[in-house]
């Protein structure tokens, strides 16, 4: 009996192992709002401290060549979300985008969601047995019926309409009361990050004795405008900040460290449960740093060596970091420079989950799943990458399209049909247009960027028949960012 007894345990044991090692791995998907590529201490920032993040970059795969899919957030989130080029489901401005009823281009009639028959990743995951919770940002779509609980998300905290917070009566911004529908207000003081981060944590631990993995989409609203944090992180760095340090706002450099901390505090709880080896980290951005609010002259990052910022086609506003870390699965340490953007991370979660997701979704995704990338394949079977961008923007972009292809990068620009071309691996600061030198490979570049847009159905701006530059004063002031043509149009006969 004994002797069966003992058959018996270790046939469990082994069991229970096989069921623990056969388990898909849970998720968790980083998004930072305007992390720009050097502000993290492991990319090169000469200020902002962020060890828990470098902690990633060391375990994992840190990529140099990563690339957000739009220099604004909402086009970059709706294609993490759906796998696709913002261009192909026209979701290509931050929403809802500033009005520009007498520019000289106007602006086509865009997506300003991301729409219920798109099968999102969660959604995905979810039907694989994924629980699902999303906390932070959303911002795609201003309705409530396209926030993430309708989504694909099991649980929805902090997830809505607006793309940052509220700094209002009745709301003080990163500082409790949130004013944000899908997050009760916390005590006096707390901040937003904290809280956030306080509540993965409660999820990860009401989670623990689920048999089902889980995916969290961790998306913050830092490093975002307005600018807060707790005063003691920023005296902290005020005292650090000296005439040659490339970084020299307190403010901002306190956010990254409090968005740090609560990565920190999360790894700190998958280890604490035994499942971060489990566990698929990726960590990114959704466009490249903000260098200073509009009209204002206080500089909020800088992207040095990159050229320009948010907003603007230029590298600085579009390279982001990127990481990826999976204890024992993938490369550890290893730098890679392929250059990967943000629908790739659809099809990569699904490739390395062992996740089929939606036969026809996935046809049309328009991301290339890079798992080879991370188990130490040198390539990827990808020519290029595309931008789309029919819009303006108050931090310096004209509607615009733009292609990589090897180290060439060439952007057109439909007000003018400008063409700028830069070769990045000589001039990663974009400092010498070779537009005139290169007259073949512009064709070529021209050739792929036409074919590209023809095949997602990119919408084109087209030459507006009520542009005006008599009110060109008017758009610089940023008076009528979010205002109606309606409104804008009784302003006109009212002051006039």
């Amino acid at each position: 009996m004994r002797f069966y007894t003992v058959v018996f345990l270790v046939f469990l044991c082994f069991s229970c192992d096989s069921t623990h090692r056969n388990k898909k791995p849970n998720v968790i998907l980083f998004v930072v709002d305007d992390l720009g590529w050097t502000d993290l201490s492991s990319f090169g920032s000469d200020l902002y401290q962020t060890p828990n993040v470098d902690k990633l970059v060391a375990n994992g795969v840190k990529f140099t060549n990563a690339y957000a899919s739009c220099t604004v957030c909402s086009p970059s989130r709706s294609s993490i979300m759906t796998g696709k080029y913002p261009a192909r489901i026209n979701c290509t401005d931050w929403i809802a985008g500033h009005q520009k009823p007498f520019a000289k281009m106007k602006v086509p009639d865009w997506t300003k969601q991301v729409n219920l028959d798109e099968i999102t990743l969660a959604e995905a995951l979810k039907n694989e047995g994924y629980n699902t919770i999303h906390l932070g940002k959303w911002h795609l779509g201003e309705e409530d019926k396209y926030w993430p609980e309708n989504q694909g998300f099991d649980i929805n905290i902090g997830g809505w309409a607006k793309g940052a917070p509220q700094k209002r009566k009745e709301s003080n911004g990163y500082f409790s009361p949130y004013g944000n529908p899908r997050l009760k207000d916390g005590t006096e003081n707390e901040y937003l990050t904290e809280r956030l981060a306080s509540e993965a944590v409660q999820y990860l631990e009401s989670n623990r004795d689920s048999d089902s993995p889980f995916f969290m989409n961790f998306w913050f609203y830092n490093v975002h405008t307005p600018l807060q944090a707790k005063q003691e992180k920023i005296d902290k760095y005020k005292a650090q900040i000296t005439e040659i340090t490339n970084h020299k706002n307190a403010t901002y450099a306190a956010m990254v460290e409090h968005m740090d901390d609560a990565v920190g505090n999360i790894i700190s709880k998958l280890k604490e449960l035994d499942i971060l080896d489990n566990t698929l980290i990726i960590f990114t951005s959704d466009n490249g740093g903000l260098i200073g609010n509009y009209g204002s002259r206080e500089q909020v990052t800088s992207n040095f060596p990159l050229r320009s910022g948010k907003g603007d086609m230029y590298e600085g506003g579009v390279r982001v970091p990127f990481i990826v870390q999976w204890p024992n699965k993938i490369l550890k340490g290893k730098t890679v420079d392929i250059p990967l953007i943000s629908p790739d991370i659809y099809p990569t979660i699904l490739g390395l989950t062992e996740t089929m997701g939606n036969t026809a979704h996935n046809k049309n995704m328009d991301g290339v799943d890079f798992s080879k990338v991370l188990m130490a394949e040198d390539k990827l079977d990808r020519a290029s990458i595309f931008w789309h961008y029919p819009h303006y923007h108050l931090e310096g972009a004209k509607p615009y399209s733009a292609i990589r292809k090897g180290h060439w990068k060439l952007i057109e620009t439909f007000e003018n049909d400008g063409l700028e071309l830069y070769n990045l691996k000589e001039d990663i600061g974009e400092t010498k247009d070779l537009v005139l030198d290169n007259p073949k490979k512009v064709a070529e570049l021209m050739k792929d960027l036409n074919a590209w847009r023809t095949k997602v159905n990119a919408q084109i701006p087209e030459e507006n028949p009520n542009f005006n530059e008599d009110f060109k004063d008017i758009y610089k002031k940023g008076k009528w960012v979010n205002k109606s043509d309606d409104e804008f149009l009784q302003y006109l006969k009212i002051s006039n």
